[in-house]
């Protein structure tokens, strides 16, 4: 039976993250990092590993040679159809458990005219001695005519012939510059099947690059047409805009089982860790929004996408994360959370709070998201603690404040309380501008006040991390605790003394209404 007919409906995934992923600027690994990676793609279940191009140096050499005698899977090598390339290849995958070469050379008009400046029947000619060569080493060879969907189709349908007649099991078809439309690729994929006579002896693949944002796009629209081989790399990395990326064809396939009617050996449930280990090696940041693997793939902030997420995954996500190996979807607090999502976080992080708290919290992280990108389950702690120690309604609320200081300057601070419905303003001055801010608030409420103790926590780490402010202030014989948080620290420290006072003022009242029952008693 032939290798197509034989994979009918399951498409081998050739993973190049280690040859052309590796050529990408700045995503070099050494060998034993290499290594890493060849291990992660075993466990992710891809079918071949193309571990490098032997001819281009040493290192390629030597990370071709030790995966190709470590892995269990196929391990191509690359080469051009020269024989010093087949030569070195050979010999880099002389000990493989299962070897192959792949073997390339340009088809396409403008590469035979300006960069090989090779006729058409010279172009046949190397392809048909360059897979010969290969089987001199190895069983198993891959030809790839490069350019090839900028290639003549009565041309490239002549060389994918010879080369299979010459003995290549794999045939690849690489869209090299990333210029073919999908349903122009997947056309010429089916052209092949309609005109290669021999085409049934091998399995047809294809390369896709991502310059115009269709690889993944590309190779499915391939694998409608009959292509039976899809070369991938993890998180898309590779030349240029990169290559068609392996996380989003597979789940794309396995999403879409329903239309395609394809499967791959992929275990999906390691495609994160595997991704994850990639980037940090290769030094590579992946976008936030980056499908399947991106920190944003499985998060939710929209209030409205939120509340449907909690109330069925499916309403709001195709994927179950935990297919890709993700834990569980993300709730991101922020300004566009609602309330059904706060009071989900709040109850994740161990609390029981009433609804009124919870409406009071929901609106104190949309204050604070809009002056701080990410908000942090310690700042959301910050703000229930800070929200829950209000243990009675305040009697004054802070309007706004002003500071003034510097070198040379007397600090200064302007004060504006709400008492009720009543607008309250004072200025005074002090050793620095908080004490310049305290001064002011004990001139407003006329209440004697010390401050004992002060104490100021970064909450989260960063620029933008909340400042959480603990005061023990004492009023007379009373030592009264009071928190604040911001990302403004003077905002913190002034809510932070408010906070104390209004306890103090609610003690008072306390006492003052203890007192009013005894003398009715």
């Amino acid at each position: 039976m032939s290798a197509h007919k034989a994979a009918k409906d399951r498409v081998i995934v050739f993973d190049t993250t280690l040859r052309d992923g590796e050529q990408s600027p700045g995503a070099s690994l050494t060998n034993k990092e290499k290594m890493e990676v060849a291990k992660a793609l075993v466990s992710l279940g891809v079918d071949v590993i193309e571990a490098g191009f032997p001819i281009a140096s040493n290192d390629d050499f030597e990370a071709v040679k030790a995966i190709g005698q470590e892995v269990p899977v196929k391990v191509a090598g690359l080469a051009r159809c020269m024989e010093k390339d087949i030569a070195r290849a050979g010999e880099a995958l002389r000990k493989a458990n299962d070897p192959r070469i792949h073997v390339f050379l340009a088809t396409s008009a403008i590469h035979r005219q300006y960069k090989l400046k090779k006729a058409k029947d010279e172009i046949v000619r190397l392809s048909v001695e360059g897979v010969r060569q290969a089987l001199e080493y190895v069983e198993d060879v891959e030809f790839s005519p490069e350019d090839a969907s900028r290639t003549e189709p009565d041309f490239l349908a002549e060389v994918v012939e010879a080369v299979i007649e010459a003995g290549a099991s794999t045939v690849n078809i690489p869209d090299t510059v990333g210029y073919a439309m999908p349903s122009e690729y997947g056309a010429l994929i089916a052209y092949l099947y309609a005109n290669v006579p021999n085409i049934d002896r091998a399995v047809i693949s294809v390369h896709c690059h991502n310059d115009l944002g269709l690889a993944v796009a590309n190779s499915i629209s391939a694998v409608q047409n009959g292509a039976r081989q899809v070369e991938v790399s993890l998180n898309g990395i590779g030349e240029r805009a990169g290559n068609c990326s392996l996380e989003e064809f597979v789940m794309g396939l396995k999403i879409r089982k329903d239309i395609l009617g394809l499967t791959t050996g992929v275990n999906t449930k390691r495609i994160y860790p595997a991704c994850r280990l990639a980037a940090s090696l290769m030094n590579l940041k992946l976008q936030r929004n980056k499908a399947i693997v991106g920190d944003n793939a499985f998060a939710h902030e929209a209030g409205i996408h939120q509340d449907g997420v909690l109330k069925e995954r499916r309403t709001y996500e195709i994927m179950d994360p935990r297919e890709v190996g993700i834990k569980e979807s993300r709730m991101v607090i922020g300004k566009h959370s609602g309330k059904h999502a706060v009071k989900k976080k709040i109850t994740e992080l161990g609390y029981s709070l009433s609804d009124d708290e919870v409406t009071a919290i929901t609106q104190k992280v949309k204050d604070l998201a809009d002056r701080k990108k990410t908000i942090y389950d310690a700042d959301i702690e910050a703000l229930i603690t800070e929200t829950v120690d209000q243990d009675a309604p305040p009697t004054y609320s802070l309007g706004s404040f002003h500071v003034t200081s510097g070198k040379g300057l007397t600090p200064t601070s302007t004060v504006t309380l709400m008492r009720g419905g009543e607008e309250i303003r004072d200025a005074a001055i002090g050793d620095g501008p908080i004490d310049a801010a305290y001064n002011a608030i004990d001139r407003i409420t006329g209440i004697n006040a010390k401050l004992e103790s002060y104490h100021l926590d970064a909450v989260t780490e960063g620029r933008e991390a909340l400042g959480q402010v603990t005061v023990n202030v004492k009023f007379g014989k009373a030592t009264i605790q009071g928190r604040g948080v911001s990302t403004d620290i003077v905002e913190a420290s002034v809510l932070a003394y408010l906070a104390a006072v209004n306890r103090y003022a609610a003690l008072n009242r306390a006492h003052a209404k203890e007192g009013a029952r005894g003398k009715k008693r």
